[in-house]
């Protein structure tokens, strides 16, 4: 399996609700960056609580319209067309970072003002 479809299984996931697939992929150390880059979720266990609790995280009426994942040398970023009620269509990037077949780090880089906006 590439690092590109690991990536793409774990968007799959979430639309699943699958959360035991989806940190299976991730290594107990990992960290995820939210938008803003200043909240920083450390270790599985809280990222998982995280998930679980996904609908606060994102703006009223979220939908994910398209994913296309660009794989490099032990990383993959995910270019994720979205809308939401308040914000027509946009995208964000997230930059998944690999040790083997597992994830370390999840990093998300969105227009700041905008995701702001649409809460």
């Amino acid at each position: 399996m590439t690092l590109a479809e690991i990536a793409q299984r774990t968007w799959d996931s979430v639309a699943a609700g699958d959360m035991d697939a989806l940190v299976a992929d991730y290594t107990d150390d990992m960290i995820f960056v939210m938008p803003g880059q200043t909240d920083i979720i450390r270790g599985v266990r809280d990222f998982r609580a995280a998930v679980e609790n996904l609908g606060a995280a994102v703006p009223t009426g979220f939908e994910i319209t398209g994913l296309r994942q660009i794989e490099g040398d032990g990383e993959v970023v995910t270019i994720c067309d979205w809308k939401s009620d308040r914000v027509e269509a946009s995208q964000l990037a997230a930059l998944f970072r690999f040790r083997g077949d597992k994830i370390f780090e999840e990093r998300w880089f969105v227009d700041t003002e905008q995701w702001k906006g649409a809460f």
